[in-house]
């Protein structure tokens, strides 16, 4: 076994939604552990595209959950979405926001103005998640982006996971607006890297990891901003996004949840020749031979199973789509949630 994906880190920097929560209720074992990396002096600091809530609304929720946390230890996407709208208005400008009281607040507390209606000739758009947005919002927004100002997304994400389970996300809301537009967004978070050299600078860490569900964010933008980074399979993305990542979007370290982070981390050996590629981890082992994607162990230890994939398949540096896959492989984390 290697080290611990936390060894030398001096900043946990973590997703929320599937990673620290579903909905109200916390992910199993995410506060027990929070509460000591914390306690072992490593600085935790939550980096989350959901606009929907303020950093104290986040922070209490958490302090709810049972962890120890404030409200600048959370960085938002309308922290962000501000940083963006700063560098193409003036200050005092009125904004139209689509989406929750997170937007409104910074945007009040920085000195912009706020609307709803598009009647006002706001001086740009704001757009971010709100569970109540709905076609009247997008109208407002739409109706606004007729003229050519500025327009930003706190984020692109596709969904969102609740405690029912997977729902629609902020993504899905932009491109509706989008469709009706027929123009693109400036987007504030994850995975641009805006949001994660704020995190870094607002703590002052030199040896950051990020953790998060999503590869399509929290892991590409991370690999973006050039922290190394770990996935749980306790929310979004599971086996199968995980064997068919790209290589922006492959994470350093592949955990069932975030008790992994503490936890030795098995060694990954790897050969490849051309047209032959095997990775080893602990006693699984996986091949690409070709096309064919094949296991060449008992297959009893699921999550190393699927690390040994992941790292055979890059080791192939060949598309998924040109691969033949076992199906085995496609669910081989286990259970996370």
């Amino acid at each position: 076994m290697g080290p611990a994906p936390l060894d030398g880190v001096d900043l946990l920097l973590a997703d929320l939604d599937g990673v620290v929560y579903r909905g109200p209720g916390a992910v199993a074992h995410a506060v027990d552990t929070l509460n000591a990396i914390r306690a072992s002096g490593v600085g935790v600091g939550y980096v989350t595209n959901n606009a929907s809530r303020t950093d104290e609304q986040v922070a209490e929720h958490l302090r709810e959950l049972g962890l120890t946390t404030q409200a600048t230890d959370v960085v938002t996407s309308p922290q962000a979405a501000l940083a963006l709208l700063t560098e193409r208005v003036p200050a005092g400008s009125l904004v139209l926001v689509v989406g929750g009281e997170g937007i409104v607040h910074e945007l009040e507390a920085a000195g912009f103005r706020v609307t709803r209606s598009a009647d006002d000739e706001p001086d740009a758009v704001v757009q971010g998640f709100a569970q109540d947005v709905g076609w009247v919002h997008l109208a407002e927004a739409s109706f606004a982006l007729v003229r050519d100002i500025p327009w930003i997304a706190t984020n692109q994400d596709w969904t969102i996971p609740v405690a029912r389970g997977i729902a629609p996300g902020n993504g899905t809301l932009v491109s509706a607006v989008h469709t009706a537009v027929q123009r693109l967004p400036i987007v504030a978070g994850k995975p641009e890297r805006a949001i994660f050299d704020a995190a870094v600078a607002r703590f002052g860490a030199a040896h950051p990891l990020m953790v998060g569900d999503r590869l399509d964010t929290d892991i590409k933008g991370a690999r973006a901003a050039g922290i190394p980074s770990a996935v749980v399979l306790t929310g979004i993305d599971r086996a199968k996004a995980l064997i068919a990542a790209s290589p922006d979007e492959r994470p350093d370290f592949i955990l069932r949840d975030l008790r992994g982070l503490r936890e030795p981390y098995p060694v990954v050996e790897v050969t490849s020749e051309p047209e032959h590629a095997t990775a080893r981890v602990g006693r699984e082992q996986v091949s690409v031979v070709g096309v064919d994607v094949r296991i060449e162990s008992a297959g009893r230890d699921e999550l190393d199973l699927l690390r040994a994939a992941c790292a055979a398949i890059a080791a192939s540096e060949k598309l998924i789509y040109a691969l033949r896959v076992p199906e085995r492989l496609y669910s081989s984390e286990g259970d996370a949630r």
